[in-house]
């Protein structure tokens, strides 16, 4: 077994204190990896039962942050982010009992390979290691990341933005609870427990510890990790989501699907930020649409053709097309047909997730095939962008990037695999 050093004493104190946090993740992850479902399972339900429980107690930390952030001048849409009440609290210790609910990945046998020479090979599923976190004010992140890593194997080391500190700290109280709960190193899931920034430019150099970083923000958090890491990440780049209207859409999915698709929530990744719609159709379905955003109060950013369709529209810019408003504001553009659409979003998009609303199977296909996302989606609402939706109970983040994981980061992403090769005195010639 590899002994890792201790922190030295003449370290600087936060270099010091970051250090520790590392060697205990890593000895929890010794235990963690070979942890019996049952036991992990336990500590997830234990988890859960203390989200309940706690319930008040969350709440009035949330309300800490919540009055710091007012103060500080956090937008509608961060403030969102950032608010917690009693059904959000439901909402985690639910997904906690969902991931309870799925098949455990550590040990899955992903292929077996019988060679002539009588060896038997398999590759099998492991865990990546330490995991290390880094996101902004959403506390639910905290509860999510926490669950995630511990059922497929994995520690995790967060690092909350300062904005959602207090809340932060009570949920992962309840997760080390569960972990005590079912005999398992609390250590598995640890919060660096300072707001000064130069924490995350340690948790980047901290190669010797943390095997990959996930950063879930803002671009200039992106941008960060991925000039000063060391360590290898899951980027999650910012979400400008494009809906795409063709000209064979149906008007009334149209309406529905895209309010929905802005609206539900403006302050997600998931969230549509650019609409495009086919010039030749635009005078039947986009008056509609318009209005319909408009009622919602929705400020509508458009180009000379939407501009001409309502008053209310206000003169687009070349930067809409690449702004991530998380707001409720959204950028309209016609387009000459699904190619030119396509090249729109490869172009000003993020790679994130992006959707066409249409009845041509052809323009369906094309589009599917050849926009450069993570998440591409036919007739439905980007607001589906999410590891929960998709059925695994929760998600770390989504990856934009192409190595390893793509989309929701979930519990199939979060293990890696090993080769376990089995013979019978083989030599080789």
């Amino acid at each position: 077994m590899t002994v890792l050093p201790m922190p030295s004493a003449h370290l600087h104190p936060l270099q010091a204190q970051m250090d520790q946090l590392g060697v205990a993740a890593k000895d929890a992850y010794r235990v963690l990896a070979s942890a019996p479902t049952v036991k992990k399972n336990a500590a997830l339900l234990a988890a859960a039962t203390a989200l309940r429980t706690d319930a008040r107690v969350i709440l009035l930390a949330n309300a800490k942050d919540m009055e710091a952030g007012e103060q500080k001048g956090l937008t509608k849409a961060q403030l969102d982010r950032l608010m917690l009440d009693e059904a959000r609290i439901e909402a985690m210790a639910k997904g906690l009992e969902a991931i309870v609910a799925l098949e455990d990945p550590v040990g899955v046998i992903l292929k077996d390979i019988a060679r002539p020479n009588g060896l038997n090979i398999s590759r099998v599923a492991v865990p990546l290691g330490v995991v290390g976190v880094i996101y902004e004010a959403r506390p639910n992140v905290t509860v999510d990341a926490g669950a995630l890593c511990l059922k497929s194997g994995n520690a995790v080391i967060l690092r909350g933005g300062s904005e959602s500190i207090h809340s932060s700290r009570a949920l992962v109280d309840c997760m080390q609870r569960g972990l005590r709960e079912a005999g398992l190193p609390e250590a598995a899931i640890q919060m660096v427990p300072t707001p000064d920034r130069e924490a995350v430019g340690i948790l980047l150099r901290m190669n010797e510890y943390v095997d990959v970083i996930v950063p879930r923000g803002g671009k200039s958090l992106t941008a960060r990790v991925q000039n000063e890491s060391r360590i290898p990440t899951f980027l999650h780049l910012d979400g400008n989501c494009h809906s795409y209207v063709h000209a064979s859409a149906k008007p009334d999915l149209v309406c529905e699907v895209i309010v929905n698709a802005k609206m539900r929530r403006t302050g997600i990744c998931g969230a549509t930020e650019s609409i495009l719609v086919d010039a030749s159709a635009a005078m039947t379905l986009l008056p509609p649409l318009l209005e319909a955003l408009l009622k919602k109060g929705c400020e509508i950013r458009g180009d000379v053709a939407t501009q001409s369709l309502n008053a209310a529209v206000k003169p687009a810019t070349d930067e809409d097309w690449g702004t991530e408003y998380l707001d409720s504001i959204v950028s309209v553009k016609t387009v000459g047909g699904v190619e030119e659409a396509i090249a729109h979003i490869n172009q000003y998009g993020s790679h994130h997730t992006d959707a066409i609303l249409a009845e041509d199977a052809k323009a369906v296909d094309k589009f599917l095939r050849e926009v450069d996302s993570a998440i591409v989606m036919h007739n439905t609402s980007t607001q589906f962008a999410d590891g929960g939706e998709f059925g695994m109970g929760a998600e770390i983040g989504i990856a934009t990037g192409r190595l390893h994981a793509r989309g929701p980061v979930g519990l199939e992403q979060l293990v890696t695999y090993k080769y376990k090769v089995y013979g019978d005195g083989q030599v080789r010639p």
